[in-house]
């Protein structure tokens, strides 16, 4: 009778173990909620852009740096968790609170608006004539409590409220805020390209009590057009971060100089249409990639580091001392170039 019991209790143990490997196996290779950002590659910008229907004509190359995002199981957390130059993201962090899907769609707002915005500053520079047209305002997110939550979608254009069209976003905002909190609004928008309305009521804007609105983040929908026409076919790059190297692109294609002379220069940086450059996200990642594909010369958007804006900074950091750090560890021998604007980036390129 004892060893029947014996070889019972055996039996048990080993059931739990087997029924534990197999848990543990099953956690190491299901999704998790998190993302791991991983270098990614630096790309030769004469890849994406045309300038006059043709490659663009430069003596060197703007190069492009991004980083890769990717949905990890278990093991590939456990992986990412012991590669210095990975870092391991909630899906919150990764999508900034958005579904992955909705993600997608605002990182491809974010990247049309970096091109046509470079495009602004590229022809201005240049002395090349064009004409920047407002079609309305994107949507980027909807309030939980918006009226119009069922009926609008991230990345749609709104482009009429109460059949009044505005010149830029600023003109939407002021008509909606001279109403009170609950009015009736009709709003005209595009979706799939194909016109639509929808009537609905203002609500408080998320973290007010009383500013009304339409309950929706947006950002300006814009086009920019020259005689002297330039595309951009990113494919599956997006985002907002190469504007500053895309309107350096353009610039050396559009004027007669020789900016590049040669060299192989890569950085990161949105830009507006005045031609500011802002902080990204992953320039750690960008500037390894940068220097793998041998470039000599990073870009990298500069802000003054203060108390106040170090406390929103990744890891206490701006993006240019980020950069400089991650240079002297994994890129000793390249040249990290503070920028606030596209003419900084100019003049250190003339003058280098």
């Amino acid at each position: 009778m004892e060893i029947k019991k014996v070889n019972k209790k055996h039996k048990r143990l080993k059931i739990i173990g087997l029924v534990g490997l197999v848990l543990v196996l099953i956690g190491l290779i299901s999704p998790l909620p998190l993302y791991a950002e991983t270098p990614g590659e630096a790309d030769n910008l004469k890849s994406y852009i045309k300038v006059d229907g043709k490659k663009p004509k430069v003596d060197g190359q703007y190069m492009i740096t991004a980083v890769y995002l990717s949905r990890v199981n278990g093991l590939g957390a456990i992986i990412a968790a012991l590669n210095p130059t990975t870092t391991l993201m909630t899906s919150r962090e990764a999508n900034g609170g958005s579904s992955e899907s909705d993600s997608q769609a605002i990182n491809k707002i974010y990247m049309d608006s970096a091109v046509n915005e470079a495009k602004a500053v590229a022809y201005k520079a240049a002395k090349v004539p064009y004409q920047r047209t407002f079609n309305g305002i994107y949507v980027m997110s909807i309030q939980e409590n918006s009226t119009f939550k069922k009926k609008l979608h991230v990345g749609d254009t709104v482009t009429a409220v109460d059949n009044k069209q505005f010149s830029s976003a600023k003109g939407f905002q002021k008509y909606i805020r001279s109403h009170k909190v609950g009015t009736s609004m009709t709003i005209t928008y595009k979706q799939n390209n194909k016109s639509k309305t929808a009537t609905g009521k203002s609500v408080a804007l998320a973290g007010t009590k009383k500013l009304p609105g339409i309950g929706i983040a947006l950002t300006d929908s814009v086009d920019v057009t020259s005689p002297r026409k330039i595309t951009a076919n990113m494919g599956g790059i997006s985002g907002p971060s190469g504007g500053l190297m895309f309107a350096l692109e353009m610039y050396d294609s559009l004027s007669s100089e020789n900016l590049a002379n040669g060299r192989k220069i890569a950085g990161t940086g949105t830009i507006d249409k005045d031609g500011r450059v802002g902080e990204i996200g992953g320039i750690d990642k960008k500037v390894i990639v940068a220097h793998e594909a041998g470039a000599k010369i990073f870009f990298a958007p500069y802000i003054k580091p203060t108390k106040q804006n170090l406390k929103y900074e990744s890891d206490g950091k701006t993006n240019y001392q980020e950069a400089v750090k991650t240079a002297k560890k994994y890129a000793p021998n390249m040249k990290i170039v503070p920028v606030k604007t596209f003419s900084d980036a100019v003049t250190y390129l003339r003058n280098s």
